[in-house]
């Protein structure tokens, strides 16, 4: 009897690891992602076949394995009908985005850049033109628990909106594609930009993740440097600390959905909660939706003794103040 409850034990637990072989080896073909993170030219030439392509592509880290390729390309009847041609691929793209890239005429794909700092309805108007679902896209956009099953960063109470964490980057769509699934492309973006330091840093801050995009947003929109995006991320978080109002024109230029290189007195008492002029700490929610750059300034920012900077619009040069008198003579010396 006992050799037979062995027997058993043995029979369910080989099963058992079989069906999660099987498992694991189908989400491996399908979902699974390469580890490189950032947008990659990758040539085809003429004449190359599967065997080459695949070690490619796992060499520049754009899938996770060249049988998981080979099995798709084969279950699909897709080997031998792989095209030549300059493609931008990156790690973020599943097996099948690849392959149907790669073996479907260039022209079946929209290719779509969203810049750095553009707002959900500035992504939606390129959706539109692009001849994808803008309208639905918006909507989504506005409805955040849709999504927090399949991402976990979006649990934080404070988050209301999708805006600040549609990751700015250059896409590749299939035409039709539903607004929820180029929804889905860009938040695996963030969540794959958003490293397991970056998260435990905020978290060692006592910041919220809400925080520190609406922080990033802003920042995005007010200077154009790396450099001076960490100065300013510590003016911004200096200010907070000591209950100062930011007084940040980026704020305003999203409520009043104008850019003015000097806003007047009545502007700055606009009746907003995103009025940094009035209202003291951050704002609700993200104003734009950021770069990695602008995401790691709010994070690490830059200490220093200044407390005020002017951002010149036209040239993107900064000056930095430590008095509200010097700032005051540089808005004198520099016309802002």
């Amino acid at each position: 009897m006992k050799i037979f409850k062995n027997k058993f034990f043995l029979f369910i637990l080989t099963l058992l690891v079989i069906i999660g072989g099987f498992f694991y080896f189908r989400y491996q073909v399908y979902h699974s992602h390469g580890k490189n993170k950032e947008s990659t030219a990758f040539k085809i030439t003429k004449g190359e076949n599967n065997t080459t392509v695949s070690g490619r592509l796992k060499e520049e880290g754009l899938i996770s394995g060249k049988v998981y390729f080979y099995y798709y390309m084969r279950s699909q009847n897709l080997l031998g009908k792989i095209l030549p041609g300059d493609y931008e691929f990156s790690g973020r793209m599943t097996i099948p985005e690849i392959a149907q890239m790669i073996t479907r005429e260039r022209e079946n794909y929209i290719k779509i850049t969203f810049p750095e700092g553009w707002g959900s309805v500035k992504m939606a108007d390129r959706l539109k033109e692009n001849n994808l679902n803008g309208d639905e896209f918006l909507k989504l956009v506005k409805e955040p628990e849709k999504f927090k099953e399949r991402y976990g960063f979006l649990n934080d109470p404070e988050i209301k909106s999708l805006e600040g964490y549609l990751f700015p980057d250059t896409y590749f769509f299939v035409p039709g594609s539903s607004a929820e699934k180029i929804i889905w492309k860009m938040l695996d973006n963030f969540q794959d930009k958003l490293d397991e330091k970056i998260i435990s840093d905020i978290k060692i801050q006592n910041k919220s993740l809400n925080e520190i995009m609406t922080m990033a947003s802003i920042i995005e929109m007010e200077v154009r440097s790396a450099e001076d995006r960490g100065v300013v991320s510590g003016i911004f978080w200096n200010r907070i600390s000591i209950g100062q109002p930011l007084q940040s024109c980026a704020t305003l230029a999203y409520i009043l959905g104008v850019n003015k290189k000097q806003y007047s007195y009545e502007d700055t008492r606009t009746d907003s909660p995103y009025n940094t002029y009035i209202n003291k700490n951050l704002p609700p929610g993200p104003i734009s939706n950021p770069g990695l750059a602008s995401i790691k300034a709010a994070v690490y920012p830059q200490k220093t003794a200044y407390m005020f900077f002017l951002s010149d619009p036209e040239t993107g040069k900064t000056y930095f103040a430590k008095t509200a008198e010097e700032h005051n003579l540089n808005k004198v010396n520099h016309g802002l």
